[in-house]
Parts: structure tokens; sequence; C-alpha cells
């Protein structure tokens, strides 16, 4: 990512000016402007978006701590590198005091140079996104909504996670997506690369169940005669990614080799092919996901700290289907709209009690669950209103409870019961249940029956002996 971002180098010797931009473009850092007069700054800062200025001290006309205030004072957020001499660096402190971001002492070091610079560049990408995220927070509003029109959602808490996708976009860390199988981790990863404005390509790979040279030979590819079989050179994904963001699923599943050369990928940003021991460079963003608990994994001494420090810097965890209920209508419609178009039928209405039937289920295997259900049963449909049917077949018995170990002041409080006086009988208890049930259910008995563990014919009893017994109590009066 930092490749993308421009630097302007700023010094009155044309010899310091070429070995600076080298180095930089050795960094595969590629939009580089150079000026040798102090004065043509401020204008290029007001046309062109620059992130790093790495200015001289000691120029004529205007000096590098004249400029450096006038930068600060109009471009805050631009860091401002100080190049000075052996006998100015109390002078090039003095600049850290006014804003200075840091300062290199002349001659040119390298190493020191291009990591300098790199650093500045992770400041101003931290700022800017600290900023889209506090204005994503105060204004509520996706900027890109497009970027995000294949996850269909209202839910608020989605909707928020967008809303941090957009703010973290701009940024070169890696991402980290946990969720449940079948939330959607991909579709979020493929929404991230397009907020990036990559020119590259999104390149996805499962990674579940490869060994560690299987891993390497994905990722990185080989030489000719790395191995038996290897008769010609072969790029790996990460080649692919060039330019573009790479996408690496079920990462909990890496053995700790191969997670070893993850890391070095992030850190580093280089890699080995199979057979050769020249390093590779790569500027791919990196993109992971897993639908197991990281920290447990950790705990089993079955997933790498170090790479968990590095990938949990954007972290975003999706929620499961049956935690954004209110989503369930939405998505049901839309998937019976593909249902209806795969299978050349016409699109079956959808009873009401259909949607309070799958509010009421746990949904292990979230989006992807649901789609299936609605595709089997459009299959299934002939005519008519959509039948409930296919879906109780698959649901059965397997109605969730919203909190499953609840406490019994909340159990209390959610059936109405006061603790502090005696407990209904059995009789009433009962009652209190079955209103409870045919209340979520929105007065289905089949739903209500499914909420109570009990077939339809035995709710059915139990209700006309309620009925019977209230209209015997109103005629023994």
């Amino acid at each position: 990512m930092t490749q993308d971002l421009a630097v302007l180098l700023v010094d009155d010797e044309p010899e310091i000016l070429y070995g600076e931009k080298i180095v930089l473009q050795a960094e595969k850092i590629r939009t580089i402007h150079t000026v040798q007069n102090g004065l043509e700054v401020m204008p290029i800062l007001a046309e062109k978006e620059i992130a790093v200025v790495v200015l001289d001290l000691s120029m004529p006309g205007i000096t590098g701590g004249e400029l450096l205030k006038e930068i600060a004072g109009e471009y805050p957020e631009i860091p401002v590198i100080i190049m000075t001499a052996n006998n100015e660096i109390e002078t090039a402190v003095e600049c850290m005091k006014n804003g200075a971001f840091d300062y290199i002492v002349k001659p040119l070091e390298k190493n020191k140079f291009s990591a300098t610079v790199k650093k500045a560049f992770e400041n101003f990408l931290l700022q800017k996104e600290v900023s889209l995220l506090k204005r994503h927070i105060l204004d509520g509003k996706i900027q890109n909504p497009s970027a995000f029109s294949s996850i269909i959602t209202k839910n608020s808490r989605m909707l928020a996670i967008f809303s941090y996708a957009e703010a973290i976009a701009i940024s070169p860390q890696p991402v980290l997506i946990t969720g449940e199988t079948g939330v959607g981790k991909e579709l979020l990863a493929q929404a991230i690369h397009t907020l990036c404005g990559l020119s590259g390509e999104f390149v996805a790979v499962n990674i579940a169940g490869l060994d560690d040279n299987m891993f390497s030979d994905t990722l990185f590819g080989h030489k000719k005669g790395a191995f038996t079989g290897a008769e010609t050179a072969r790029e790996g994904l990460v080649s692919q990614a060039e330019n573009g963001s790479l996408f690496l699923d079920e990462i909990g599943d890496m053995q700790e080799s191969s997670q070893v050369k993850l890391l070095r990928l992030l850190q580093e940003h280089t890699y080995y092919p199979l057979g050769s021991d020249v390093p590779k460079q790569s500027n791919a963003r990196v993109i992971v996901a897993t639908n197991q608990d990281i920290k447990n994994l950790m705990e089993a001494k079955k997933f790498r700290k170090d790479l968990f420090f590095r990938l949990r810097t954007h972290h975003i965890h999706i929620p499961p289907l049956r935690e954004r209920s209110d989503d369930i209508p939405l998505l049901t419609d839309h998937f019976m709209n593909e249902a209806s178009q795969a299978l050349r039928v016409k699109k079956p209405t959808a009873p009401p009690q259909l949607y309070t039937l799958l509010s009421n289920y746990s949904f292990p295997g979230n989006l992807r669950e649901l789609q299936g259900m609605v595709y089997d049963a459009v299959a299934r449909h002939r005519s008519g209103i959509l039948s409930l049917d296919s879906f109780k077949s698959i649901i059965g018995d397997d109605v969730r409870s919203d909190d499953p170990v609840a406490s019994v002041s909340n159990v209390s409080e959610r059936l109405n019961i006061d603790i502090s006086k005696p407990f209904p009988t059995l009789d009433e208890a009962e009652e209190i249940l079955i209103n409870e049930a045919l209340k979520l259910a929105d007065g289905n008995q089949g739903i209500a029956a499914s909420l109570l563990g009990i077939t339809r014919q035995a709710l059915n009893k139990r209700l006309s002996r309620k009925k019977q017994s209230s209209q015997n109590g109103a005629h023994s009066l």
C-alpha cells in the first residue's frame, strides 16, 4: 500500500536528490516528486496529495526550519523528515520540537533512510485512518455502498462493520476477519479489496489441509527442479496478487512452519519460492479469515502469538445470522429471487409465518444454510404460497433460546414471573409458557409447538383443555 503513496524530496543538491530517489525506487515506491527550490514546496502540497516530505535543513532562499513551520501550520497531517549535517543536530532537534517527524544525518545511509520513510508512511496512514473512523462514527454514513453490494443486510452491526472497513481500507496492515462458517467472510474481504482501489487482482485461497510444502508451493511457487516432477518454474499466488489483495481463508489450520513464512511475508514483504535462496518482494494486501478461536489455539500452542499480534491490527468479527435476525426477511427474499431465476420458475410468495420460524432457528450454517433451505423450498414448490414443510423438516426441534444459560431472574423477567412471590403452579406455568410461545410465534400454533418442544397435536390438546376449563368456570358462575 505504501508503494502507492507519494513522497516529496526537497534538497538544493541534485546528487542527493538522485540518491534518495534511487533508494526509494528500490523499495518499489513509485510516486516520487523532487524539487531543488524550497519556494516550490507549498504550491506542490496544494496541488498533489503528498504523504511524506523529506526536507533538507540548509537551503538557500528559505531554510528547512522555516519551511517546516509552514508545512506544520497548513498540513499538520503530513510527516516531515529533516535531512541534516552533523554540525546541525541541535537545530534538527529544535525542528523535532516544531513538529518534524524525524531527522536523518548526512551522508545518506540507505537502510536508515528507507526505514524512516516507511515509518513516516505508516504514521500518515494511521492518522488518516483515525480521521476516517471519527468521520464515520460522527456521520454514520457509508461512503461507498457499491463496494458492499454483494452483502445483503440492514443490520446496524453489519453497517458499523462497513464503516470500519471503509476506514481501514487505506491501511497497508493485514486484516483479520473472524466469524462462523457461512457468515460471508470472503464477501467482506472482496469488499475491502474493492475499497482499497488496488490495480491488481483479488486472489483467494483456502489453506485448510495444506501441509507446509503445499502451502509454500501454492503461495510462493517453485523453481525448475525444486523437487521431483518440477519440470518447469511456477509462480505462486502471492505473485498473482501483485498490486492486489491476497485472501487466505482458514488460517487457523496452518502448520507452525507455514505460520513462520506468513509472518515473514507480513513483516518483511518477502518470500522464497521453493528451491530458491533469493527472496522476492511482495506488495500484496493480505487479508486472512478463520472460523476458529485464535486465542484458544494460542493457548493450545497451535498458533504463534507473534503472528496473531501482527494479524489483529485490524480485526473484524462478523456476527452469526442468529444475532442479526432482522436480516432474515431481506436475505430470504434475495435467495428466493436467486433460486427462482436459477430454476427458471415463478417466484413464490412466502407466508409471514416463515420469518417467525426462521427467526427462532439457530442457523449453525448461517447464510449458506439459509440459501440452501430457500433453494430447496423453491425447487419443491408447485403453486400458491411457499410451503413451510421443507423448512420444518430441516429445523425440526432445533429452535434456539436467546439465553440458554439464563439465570432464574432472567427467565422470570422474560416470562413476567415475580420471584419475590410464591412460584406458579405447574398448570399456571404451563399456561405462561404456552402464551409466551404463541406470542413469539405470532399466533402460529405449529411454530409455537416447535418452540415448546412438543407436537402441534399436543399443543392443540392443551389449548382445547384450557378452553374447556375456562368455559366450565364461566358456567359455574
